[in-house]
């Protein structure tokens, strides 16, 4: 969320940036709004003001005998009590609207964040790795998984519909080993306290990190409870020190969690329905970072370095792609995104993105710090990135370590992890009808 004051005295600058970011949010009626609103609290001032002065005359004149003239007071002022009821409410409407308004407005760009309408004007920073040269055709994971007996389609379809998967065996080993990796990994030498959050949570959360009001549509809510699925685990990490006051002494504090994420999918149009890419339900670790406001540009490069390494240790050929100002994420100020390569697909696709939020997100979840020489409280600056998205790293390493006779290489740094195993091989189907 926005400064109030800087809509108020700078709008302009919102209207560039919706501009830039190719993008409508209601800015004039918020503008048209919050200006009916303060003039309504002027006047409601003013009202309350003569109300108390008459009510002080009234009882001077009372005091001094002079009734007659005291009744008459009163009269005079007998519906002022109601036009301010009616100015309170008024005035109350036209807060909540103002509040419900100013949620709808994305986040400022920073500089750094190139021009663009959309994802064909992300600009490519860097290259890690040679993709691989195969010398037999190349199967996307929806026909390599099924072929191997480890991913099944069919039988999550009747689970739960499309855009579910069922892992088996080794399948199902590969996906529990790249969590524990990742996990590893990131708590034992990137310095992330783990944790463990509730997959529900309210609203007031998604408010905070910015998914409602304007992706409601995205999110499976729980009819008859203020609880919704996570989308991410942003969501819950993020808001773990939501109305609270950090003394800085303890910054940055960096979290990180292993969650399963739930999204409908509403605005994908039929994009990616086939395989693992845009699924329902899937796997993520998420990587949090609380920090001071001059430190949150130091800490997306750090945190996106983080991803990366999981990347590197795998020996997955990726890129790393600065998001133009079209396609950056609603709260963000600054995203970076991973793309792996993907041979089966004969492509890079996105595994991991990694935004610096300012102090958009702490604003909204009332994310504070107390600067160490002391005075007034200040907002922290929030910054997070996939660390990494798990089911489309277990669809890179199938794609770019299959072999000829279909099956695939176990990566060495998740054989440990794996009991050793290093090749997946066809399972046994399991009989019946």
């Amino acid at each position: 969320m926005l400064p109030r004051e800087l809509f108020r005295k700078d709008p302009e600058r919102i209207r560039r940036m919706l501009e830039n970011r190719h993008t409508e949010a209601p800015l004039d009626r918020l503008l048209e709004v919050d200006q009916e609103w303060r003039d309504l609290l002027t006047t409601l001032e003013d009202l309350k003001a003569r109300r108390n002065a008459g009510s002080k005359e009234i009882g001077l004149l009372f005091r001094d005998g002079k009734r007659e003239e005291a009744e008459a007071r009163k009269a005079d002022m007998a519906g002022l009590g109601d036009r301010i009821k009616d100015l309170e409410e008024r005035t109350s409407h036209l807060e909540n609207e103002v509040e419900t308004l100013e949620l709808t407005i994305p986040n400022l760009l920073e500089r750094g964040v190139p021009e663009g309408a959309n994802e064909d004007d992300n600009q490519e920073v860097r290259r890690w790795g040679d993709p691989r040269s195969f010398d037999f055709p190349c199967q996307a994971h929806w026909d390599l998984g099924p072929a191997l007996g480890i991913l099944d389609f069919e039988r999550a379809a009747k689970l739960a519909g499309a855009r579910f998967a069922v892992l088996k065996g080794p399948g199902a080993s590969l996906e529990r080993a790249l969590i524990s990796f990742m996990l590893d990994t990131h708590t034992r030498e990137h310095a992330y306290t783990e944790v463990l959050t509730p997959y529900l949570v309210n609203s007031v959360s998604l408010q905070g990190t910015g998914q409602l009001p304007k992706f409601a549509d995205d999110l499976f809510h729980i009819d008859g409870h203020d609880l919704y699925l996570i989308p991410t685990a942003e969501v819950p990490v993020t808001n773990l020190h939501r109305d609270e006051t950090l003394d800085e002494s303890i910054l940055p504090l960096r979290y990180c969690a292993f969650t399963p994420c739930f999204r409908a999918e509403a605005g994908s149009h039929g994009r990616d329905v086939r395989g693992l890419i845009r699924q329902h339900q899937f796997h993520k670790v998420e990587l949090v970072q609380l920090t001071m406001p001059g430190s949150s540009s130091e800490a997306l490069e750090q945190l996106t370095g983080h991803a990366e390494a999981i990347l590197q240790r795998l020996e997955l050929p990726y890129r790393v792609m600065t998001l133009c100002s079209g396609d950056v994420g609603f709260s963000a100020a600054m995203t970076y995104d991973l793309e792996v390569w993907l041979p089966g697909q004969n492509r890079y696709r996105e595994i991991s993105s990694c935004s610096s939020f300012s102090n958009f997100q702490a604003r909204r979840a009332h994310l504070r710090y107390r600067p160490s020489e002391g005075g007034k409280a200040r907002l922290l600056h929030t910054v997070n990135g996939s660390g990494l998205a798990v089911g489309r790293t277990l669809v890179a390493v199938l794609e770019n370590y299959q072999q000829r006779d279909g099956s695939v290489v176990v990566p060495e740094v998740l054989r440990p992890y794996m009991g050793g195993l290093e090749l997946i091989e066809p399972i046994q189907e399991a009989g019946g009808h």
